[in-house]
């Protein structure tokens, strides 16, 4: 079980360190005003506009960092300083929600795969550790522990596909988010670089994720694995 608590501690400790960074980032690039004077809220309004959205609203929501579009709702949703500031991060944040918006208009096959993942995500992320330990609990050795512990190994691993299926999407966001700021002429040579840098960075952060969930996962299936033959 110490291998397990390695794992956490190692990926926790690089997750922290790009939050870090991004939040490092983000507060730098806040600093550079665009040169259009454009709000995040009016970049994201063109930027539909131009995709010929009209049914997606642009709303303000609480918190830092806390931008995302809902498919759901057609609503993309900046963070009040996103959606108010006119600065090169503010642009990059609102034109790659919009990106998710525009995927979702196009019908783009990673965003619909991820979306069929979404209800049986809600049930595995609660539930997949208490069934794991809980087999483990009862003892791999016995029928019930053992199917127990695969039965949690399977939902948790519906969390690492969705994790790894979320890594195409943000990042054709980004990459949709930046050729618009180019081809429109949003952004200078500079602000795109500054935009570009950010959104890496935040991709990096599902990147994180993503490996340190399926290193669980290899943990906790080779551990069922060399368990039921004890």
């Amino acid at each position: 079980m110490i291998e397990y608590y390695i794992i956490i501690a190692l990926f926790a400790g690089a997750s922290m360190w790009v939050q870090g960074k991004l939040k490092s980032k983000f507060k730098k690039y806040s600093k550079v005003h665009l040169s259009n004077q454009m709000s995040g809220k009016e970049i994201a309004e063109k930027m539909l506009a131009d995709h010929g959205i009209r049914n997606v609203n642009v709303t303000a929501v609480q918190g830092r960092l806390t931008d995302h579009y809902n498919p759901k709702t057609k609503t993309v949703n900046l963070s009040e300083s996103v959606y108010h500031e006119r600065n090169a991060a503010a642009a990059a944040v609102a034109a790659h929600e919009c990106g998710h918006a525009v995927q979702h208009a196009q019908s783009y096959d990673w965003l619909q795969f991820r979306s069929l993942l979404v209800p049986v995500l809600s049930v595995a992320s609660r539930m997949s550790m208490y069934i794991i330990f809980g087999g483990f609990f009862l003892g791999l050795g016995s029928a019930m522990g053992y199917n127990l512990a695969v039965a949690g190994v399977v939902l948790f691993g519906v969390g690492t596909l969705f994790s790894f299926v979320t890594l195409p999407v943000e990042y054709d966001a980004s990459k949709r988010a930046l050729a618009w700021l180019q081809r429109k002429n949003m952004v200078n040579q500079c602000e795109y670089a500054m935009s570009k840098d950010a959104l890496n960075w935040a991709a990096r952060t599902y990147v994180v994720a993503a490996i340190g969930s399926l290193a669980t996962l290899v943990y906790f299936a080779l551990s069922v694995a060399s368990g039921s033959r004890r």
